[in-house]
């Protein structure tokens, strides 16, 4: 950064900051109480995995493990706790909820920090319907906590009470860019890479001629749909193409799209919810294809834990969601940054290092 924070540590910037990290205590605890009014077991994924998970955009920290005859095996600390949340889903957990402490690689932005803390919760059993209307009450829930009727970031504002809009990605497509998203997807999730490529530059969106269909969609929702969502009220983004859910199972009655939807509030994307994909053959297939990407764009892959595959084998039907808490606290105190809502942010590159 060309202008470094000041030290978090300062008492003048810590007197600034200590009413929003109270709050932050008083949602975590509200929140707790109501998954354990509702029979949810909170458990503790472990940070260190022998994958930080398969998604091509997501960047893991690597460390090392060495047992005790000194051998040396890589581990990744964690990006999400959700294969291990499942493996306990496998175990029998019906309904289990995290607030997990999880790492994530070149991410440091007003939104985004390298490490940060994931609300997970999975239901077995239920679908992901059930997660839509769990995260509305969690919004109310952390909103009373923090003692505010309205949610902001940068002069946008959402009722966190208010029923929130359900919009597929379809129709967002259309509203917002006018582009007919599902023309481009088929029935056996191949992808039109060319339309969506004229489609986006008929409407002003900037294509390279390396972009895949993947990035263009991401140019698409970043610059034209997610400004718009989660103004006024609370908006659920569902039905993702399937190309754009690797752990979410098809929606029945349309194999485009997926079980996943995304939860957005004052433009900020606050959650990401699967009807959970159960089957191991499709789950590698999505991850090798994934990684491949990833070797391409980053020239890197990582590990697929073959552990997880065989647990997702004896994993009950099920839906699950990850939240991100840090970014709610943001929302129900007003802070303008991540930082404002950490009690003790990473250091940044070059300070407190001799």
């Amino acid at each position: 950064m060309t202008n470094p924070l000041p030290p978090f540590w300062r008492p003048d910037i810590h007197a600034d900051r200590r009413p929003a990290l109270l709050a932050r205590g008083r949602i975590r605890a509200a929140l707790r109480r109501w998954f354990e009014a509702r029979d949810f077991v909170e458990v503790e994924a472990a940070i260190l995995q022998v994958s930080p998970g398969n998604e091509t955009h997501l960047h893991g920290f690597a460390t090392t493990l060495i047992d005790d005859a000194g051998a040396r095996h890589p581990y990744y600390l964690h990006t999400s706790p959700e294969f291990a949340a499942k493996k306990l889903l496998a175990a029998g957990e019906p309904r289990i909820f995290d607030f997990a402490r999880v790492f994530r690689n070149r991410e440091r932005t007003a939104l985004h920090h390298p490490e940060f803390t994931m609300l997970e919760w999975y239901r077995t059993g239920e679908g992901y319907e059930t997660l839509m209307q769990d995260a509305a009450a969690l919004l109310a829930e952390a909103a009373r906590a923090a003692g505010v009727n309205t949610l902001r970031w940068r002069g946008s504002e959402a009722d966190p009470f208010a029923q929130p809009e359900r919009l597929t990605l379809q129709d967002a497509f259309r509203r917002h860019a006018g582009i007919d998203l599902l023309r481009t997807v088929t029935a056996d999730n191949d992808v039109d890479r060319g339309g969506l490529a004229a489609d986006a530059a008929e409407a002003g969106i900037r294509v390279t001629d390396d972009d895949s269909w993947s990035d263009i969609f991401s140019r698409i929702l970043s610059e034209r749909i997610e400004p718009h969502l989660g103004r006024g009220r609370a908006t659920i983004l569902c039905e993702y193409p399937i190309s754009e859910a690797a752990l979410a199972r098809p929606k029945p009655g349309d194999p485009r799209v997926s079980e996943r939807f995304e939860l957005y509030a004052c433009g900020v994307e606050l959650a990401n919810a699967f009807g959970e994909l159960t089957d191991p053959a499709e789950q590698r297939r999505r991850f090798e294809a994934d990684m491949d990407e990833k070797a391409r764009i980053y020239g890197e892959r990582y590990p697929v834990d073959e552990d997880f595959l065989s647990a997702l084998a004896a994993m009950p039907p099920a839906s699950g969601i990850a939240l991100g808490f840090d970014r709610l606290v943001m929302l129900c105190t007003g802070a303008r940054r991540i930082e404002d809502v950490l009690w003790t942010p990473v250091a940044e590159p070059g300070r407190g290092a001799a």
